[in-house]
């Protein structure tokens, strides 16, 4: 037909519907790629014995199917061959279809190796008796990402020709304007070195420090990652370290209980010497409670209750708040079934005629 003998920016309109058929059917075929991957490989890596198959598959599915894009997109553009085309448009179309392609290529380096780490060097790692690896290989992890993105994207602009020494020499003029932006991020950075060498607290120790209160997930570069104890993850900037007191309360010997608890006034001596030994037999019961390590005493005639002082050591290996749940019930249970009865604030008016 004449319609399609047309020229139009140097190709017929035949060759900008073959170009545009190849296009789409370039998103024809990852589609067909993605079914592949969801129904046929990710059930045939799930038998296998190694997870490492089915984190390769899970991250390559989506680099592999931009590449069928960037491959369809190639074949398109050099479709259309005419001189106008190929000597004023084909150039900048193939630069962005390289720029592309390497950036796709740099996410399939990063993403095999983030597997590497996640499935082969991290499980021996954990296998280990030190912590330090445990708190190394992450940082390690994320260096040599970024290492890979950052040479990718050299190579990238390089590749479409840009003058990277040009680039570099630039950013060196304004490597002082960036050092001023940056020195928080380097603050951060010197101060996570000093947290690898000094250890103030490992990988799962729970810390205090700045009001939070939680379990170290992640130890970074820059920041540190805690989860508190209402299940919250906090990052913190790692000279907040260096500048205030962190409290590691999982290297404490045992955790400290202090607990007060107030009578009656109609409480006599027999009474509350039997609360004492009452609360003696609750400590030698327990084993979770410190052995030879405990205080209880009549310290006190309140304004409303006769005071006992009872302090205790939880050991390291009970849980913190489930055995102090143990101990206050036991302690409620008897001292009930002994009829000692706890105060609460009470007030007594005496009340005088005037004749």
């Amino acid at each position: 037909m004449e319609f399609f003998s047309k020229i139009f920016y140097g190709n017929t309109i035949t060759d900008w519907c073959i170009a545009l058929c190849i296009l789409l059917g370039s998103f024809i075929l990852t589609k067909l790629f993605y079914w592949l991957f969801s129904n046929v490989i990710k059930k045939i890596t799930s038998k296998t014995k190694t997870t490492l198959d089915d984190v390769l598959v899970d991250k390559l599915e989506k680099p592999v199917i931009y590449f069928i894009l960037i491959l369809g997109y190639w074949i398109s553009i050099h479709w259309l061959n005419s001189s106008e085309w190929s000597e004023n448009i084909l150039p900048n179309l193939e630069k962005i279809a390289s720029l592309a392609l390497f950036i796709n290529i740099t996410s399939v380096i990063s993403k095999v190796v983030d597997a590497l780490f996640s499935e082969v060097i991290m499980p021996i790692t954990e296998k280990t008796e030190g912590e330090f690896d445990d708190q190394l290989i992450p940082v390690i992890r994320k260096g040599i990402r970024a290492i890979i993105w950052i040479l990718g994207i050299i190579v990238s602009l390089d590749n479409v020709g840009f003058d990277i020494a040009a680039m570099i020499a630039g950013l060196g003029i304004g490597g002082l304007a960036l050092a001023l932006a940056a020195q928080d991020s380097v603050k951060n950075i010197f101060a996570g070195i000093m947290i690898f060498l000094d250890k103030p607290f490992k990988m799962r120790d729970r810390i205090q420090i700045s009001g939070f209160d939680g379990i170290v997930e992640e130890v970074g570069i820059r920041s540190t990652r805690i989860r508190t104890l209402e299940g919250r993850i906090v990052t913190i900037p790692n000279c907040t370290f260096t500048d205030n007191s962190v409290i590691n309360v999982t290297s404490q010997p045992a955790l400290k209980i202090k607990l007060n608890l107030g009578l009656t006034y109609d409480t006599d001596e027999n009474q509350m010497q039997k609360a004492l030994d009452i609360i003696g037999e609750i400590v030698s019961e327990n084993s979770s409670i410190v052995e030879n390590n405990y205080f209880a005493g009549f310290n006190q005639f309140g304004d409303f209750s006769l005071n006992i002082l009872f302090i205790y050591y939880i050991k390291p290996d009970a849980h913190w708040l489930d055995s102090q749940t143990v101990i206050s019930k036991e302690v409620l249970k008897r001292f009930n079934a002994e009829n000692l009865e706890f105060a609460f604030p009470t007030q007594t008016i005496f009340k005088k005629e005037i004749k």
